[in-house]
């Protein structure tokens, strides 16, 4: 029996080095790529079509006056932010016109929805600001996302081409308050994620888009039948980045990163925020998804450390572990430092090892039933990944 397990760790092992090595040659392209991208935006006044921003709210989250004063402080020459919650009153949206107060030079405008129709709310808000945005570059960004300001000049580069149809930027986790829970979900975000977009890029081309900054020509979401066509899902970037796809647009993964800010400070806040981003991949992406567990390493190294020892091979059980940690450690360094560039040492060296074991469980967790709780409600998964509210 104990041989089995310690087979099972070396297979888990080479397998989750292949996704690392594979990962590694995505790397060197992706920073070529922004190498040339960085060259052209030095040029001025460079590409810079006028844009609408559109920030749809739900609530006062920690920081967000600074984060929505960072797309007011943007080097771009024309552009507008509307902003949308579903009332009037809604904390995020008076946190949004004491920042435009701050900026009178860029337009802005807001709205309320009212009850939403759709499941998913957030599509109410998108609709409704498409309906008055004035440009054709729609620039979507979640209210948990803090910009440079050069941000404006980043998304708008990859539009250059005609054949562009959309876009999106890649993004390193920054935990609000600091505290271990909310690090160790934002340096699975700069690693986990990046390294899986990276590889996803290589194998198949980008199919899809990252959430937190999302951008597309107004004429793509028109053809695709509008953002209602996300109304009942849950991953609604996967599903507009897929529809660009499939419309044959191209969508660009941009040179740029971003800060998305964890504000899950609790244990059990960011548990059911990373089962509920796990499941929605799951129902989303059912056969990639499968095969994440084998792209973990740690509970490979700790299962081959077991069998070792119980083998009475210490050092076969060491081995196995410290080639867990240096595959975690060459992934954490080429994606989270080199690729979206997080600052914290800590989390990349010592946290994401930790992460990557977490986020094992999680992957498991996300077979366990269909229910997901977002922004205060159950939901149900269903295959494809459209979702209704629970009975």
């Amino acid at each position: 029996m104990w041989y089995v397990l310690l087979a099972i760790a070396v297979f888990g092992l080479v397998t989750s080095s292949v996704f690392t090595g594979m990962t590694l040659v995505a790397v060197p392209r992706f920073l070529r790529e922004r190498r040339t991208a960085e060259a052209k935006l030095r040029e001025r006044p460079g590409f810079v079509p006028a844009l609408s921003v559109l920030k749809p709210l739900a609530g006062a989250e920690p920081d967000l006056e600074k984060h929505l004063a960072s797309f007011s402080e943007q080097d771009y020459p024309e552009f507008e932010i509307l902003f949308c919650a579903r009332k009037p009153e809604d904390a995020g949206l008076e946190i949004a016109r004491r920042v435009a107060a701050r900026y009178p030079h860029v337009a802005v405008q807001f709205f309320a929805t009212g009850e939403p129709k759709y499941i998913n709310a957030k599509v109410a808000s998108m609709e409704l600001m498409e309906k008055s945005a004035r440009h054709d570059i729609l620039v979507i960004s979640d209210s948990d996302v803090r910009v440079t300001p050069d941000y404006l000049r980043a998304v708008a580069l990859p539009f250059a081409d005609e054949r562009v149809g959309g876009m999106c930027c890649l993004y390193r986790g920054i935990a609000a308050g600091g505290g271990l829970w909310a690090r160790l979900e934002a340096v699975g975000m700069s690693v986990e994620m990046t390294a899986g977009v990276l590889v996803a890029r290589m194998m198949e081309g980008m199919q899809f888009v990252l959430g937190p900054t999302m951008s597309f020509r107004r004429d793509v979401i028109g053809q695709m039948g509008g953002f209602k066509v996300t109304a009942d899902y849950c991953a609604d970037d996967f599903v507009l980045g897929n529809e660009t796809h499939k419309l044959g647009r191209e969508v660009v993964l941009s040179h740029h990163a971003i800060d998305h800010i964890v504000i899950n400070l609790s244990l059990v806040a960011s548990l059911k925020h990373q089962v509920r981003w796990m499941k929605s991949t799951r129902f989303s992406r059912p056969k990639g998804h499968f095969g994440t567990a084998l792209t973990f390493s740690m509970p490979f190294g700790l299962v081959g450390l077991a069998a070792g020892v119980l083998l009475g091979h210490v050092w076969w059980g060491v081995g196995l572990l410290a080639w867990a940690i240096a595959s975690r450690e060459a992934l954490s360094v080429a994606v989270g430092r080199m690729v979206v560039r997080d600052p914290s040492w800590f989390n990349l060296l010592v946290l994401y090892p930790v992460r990557d074991l977490m986020g094992f469980f999680f992957w498991a967790a996300s077979y366990m039933g269909s229910r997901i709780l977002w922004r205060g409600r159950v939901f149900q998964l269903l295959p494809g990944g459209k979702m209704r509210a629970a009975e």
